[in-house]
């Protein structure tokens, strides 16, 4: 099985720690493109965590390791927030790399089961489909498919099955891809939904029929150290018609940077685009959030990072600047509540590694769709490691309301997960040794 050691009976860790990883060394003082605690890495595949009403749990899943080791475990576990306590999580797999790319992305279908899609980075090694024998339980998984895909977005659609968007690595760059399967064990063959110069990123949305993907560009001849450009699109019937916000039919696959799915050229203004969150708002319209840079190293030469919000108001889209960060990877997700409040959880200020990926994470919020921000609290004041990577659980749980990881941007790290609620009073840290089979998360003093 390609070296992969793939696990029959439930292997529990003995606690919760990240995997550290780093991309592409800078020889400078940032060390790295990007690097860290990336438990929770990346943005380009989702979701890895789901609350679930009936359980009373938030299930998630991570790439986690050994402490003193850096070789990637495929990690799921939940909250319990009637105890308020986490088990001993469930190690489903032992990747055998080093690379978070691989990370895993989850589904719950009608009946409970737990699916894991475990990615790989490229074509090089297989990716994986596991789902849980018994409802709602993380113990006992069956092995279902072993194939190949990148950065998975599988998300289920009661009655209808699963509407699985990834990427193909194929000759020239990466290829958006879709596939269907009514129980998770029969699928389509995958159809090509966009390849357009080298390729593109995505991240996608849910909500009832609907799946939407926002993605930019890997122009030639440079690929994704240049990426721009930014597109949307959605389909509310399993992918076989694709839209714009305005409804309009659009023509899959997308073969050109000029294609109508375009929201912005952002090409044409000589500015990177780095993707963060799409999420519907109470009137089901979309919002994109992502990044703009002038260059894709780390440091001030690549200044500003500037962080944007892209509305569709039912006739254009309203973009609009929400605040500056000073890199690239400082991840942050959106939640839209049903107030029509926007919130977003992201490391806006730097840390104590600047220029470096992540830092201190800040709970924002706008009462006046991204035209204003208010700064609600600093969640996180770390005097070592940097945080990174808040991640939005599916139907988040206001106990467990962002996941994340932190650690060593400029040297291989412990890595640690911590988790918010939705008002950022109490932030908590996994427990990274447990003694029990459950244990509750540790509070870390918030700062004044």
């Amino acid at each position: 099985m390609h070296g992969i050691l793939l696990l029959a009976a439930a292997v529990l860790g003995d606690g919760y720690t990240g995997i550290w990883y780093f991309n592409q060394p800078s020889n400078d003082a940032y060390v790295y493109k990007y690097s860290g605690g990336f438990a929770t890495y990346p943005q380009q595949q989702s979701p890895i965590a789901i609350y679930v009403p009936t359980q009373r749990k938030t299930f998630f899943c991570y790439g986690g390791t050994v402490e003193g080791k850096q070789e990637l475990l495929h990690m799921v576990s939940y909250f319990d927030h009637k105890t308020g306590m986490v088990p001993r999580p469930t190690v489903l797999m032992n990747k055998k790399t080093e690379d978070a790319h691989d990370n895993p992305v989850m589904s719950i279908d009608a009946a409970g089961h737990i699916w894991i899609f475990s990615n790989a980075h490229g074509t090089g090694r297989p990716a994986y489909i596991h789902r849980s024998r018994n409802p709602y339980d993380i113990r006992d998984f069956e092995l279902v498919e072993t194939t190949n895909f990148s950065y998975g977005h599988p998300w289920y659609h009661p009655g209808k099955g699963f509407l699985f968007l990834h990427t193909i690595y194929e000759n020239k760059g990466r290829s958006l891809y879709f596939n269907t399967s009514p129980d998770g064990h029969t699928w389509t063959k995958p159809q090509l939904m966009a390849h357009a110069e080298l390729g593109h990123y995505q991240i996608t949305a849910h909500q009832g029929d609907r799946t939407a993907t926002a993605f930019n560009l890997h122009p030639e001849p440079v690929g994704l150290n240049a990426r721009t450009n930014l597109y949307y699109m959605e389909t509310a019937d399993m992918g076989k018609t694709w839209k714009a916000a305005d409804g309009t039919p659009l023509p899959i696959p997308v073969r050109d940077a000029g294609h109508p799915a375009l929201v912005h050229d952002y090409k044409r203004e000589g500015l990177l685009v780095y993707l963060k969150e799409v999420a519907f708002d109470r009137d089901g319209r979309p919002v994109i959030l992502y990044l703009t840079s002038k260059g894709y190293n780390s440091g001030p030469s690549s200044d500003p990072h500037i962080w944007h919000t892209a509305r569709w108001d039912g006739r254009q889209w309203i973009i609009r600047d929400f605040t500056r960060s000073d890199h690239n990877y400082d991840f942050g997700a959106l939640w839209i509540e049903s107030d029509g409040a926007w919130r977003i959880i992201a490391p806006t200020e730097p840390g104590p590694q600047p220029y470096t990926t992540g830092g201190d994470m800040v709970m924002w919020s706008s009462k006046d769709q991204g035209a204003s921000w208010k700064k609600i609290r600093r969640l996180t004041a770390s005097k070592e490691f940097n945080h990174t990577y808040a991640r939005k659980p599916v139907n988040a749980h206001p106990d467990f309301y962002a996941f994340w990881a932190d650690g060593d941007t400029k040297k291989p790290s412990v890595s640690h997960l911590y988790f918010t609620n939705k008002e950022g009073t109490g932030v908590w840290r996994l427990p990274a040794k447990m003694t029990s089979d459950f244990a509750k998360p540790e509070p870390i003093a918030l700062p004044r």
